[in-house]
């Protein structure tokens, strides 16, 4: 039995290859016949190719996060709980945020022996485009009680400085 995705675990679903087997081996349907849409099962399964059901890999989740804006900075949380900061990789342009991390899983039972399987373990990332230039090099992550808070100050586009024209004088 494959392990569920990350979308299955979430809501708890079963995928109906998983119906199939219990109920038995024959769905009781040709699965060349066409679908209430009009396509072949063959065709919806080669168009659905591309996702990682076929792939052993482990599924990265997003991140969910919050982001808004103050009059000076735009701040983004995140919930990280389990979350070590070091597993934490932040990466900041002046227009987007990258948000990596690793949430481990503590396995104190057996797969069987759970009644249910809610939280996500593994990888995350999420990539935010910020609605405004910020200034990279005060830039400000915290993480505390399990929220993770960025705050970005903005890139005051207003602010101006007069500029002293130097003179070079050649010698000849």
């Amino acid at each position: 039995m494959k392990k569920p995705s990350f979308l299955e675990r979430l809501t708890g679903s079963v995928p109906s290859d998983e119906y199939d087997r219990v109920l038995g081996d024959d769905p009781g349907y040709d699965k060349t016949t066409e679908n209430d849409e009009g396509y072949s099962d063959d065709q919806e399964e080669s168009w659905h190719e591309d996702d990682n059901t076929h792939d052993h890999k482990p599924q990265e989740g997003e991140l969910p996060v919050d982001m808004y804006q103050t009059s000076d900075a735009i701040v983004i949380r995140a919930l990280v709980a389990g979350v070590s900061p070091s597993d934490l990789d932040i990466a900041i342009t002046r227009d987007m945020v990258t948000i990596k991390g690793l949430r481990e899983e503590y396995q104190e039972s057996s797969d069987d022996n759970y009644f249910h399987r809610e939280l996500f373990w593994g990888s995350f990332s999420r990539t935010l485009l910020l609605p405004e230039e910020v200034i990279i090099d005060e830039a400000d992550a915290q993480e505390k009680h399990g929220m993770l808070e960025i705050r970005l100050p903005k890139l005051d586009k207003n602010r101006s400085t007069q500029l002293r024209v130097k003179s070079q004088v050649h010698k000849a």
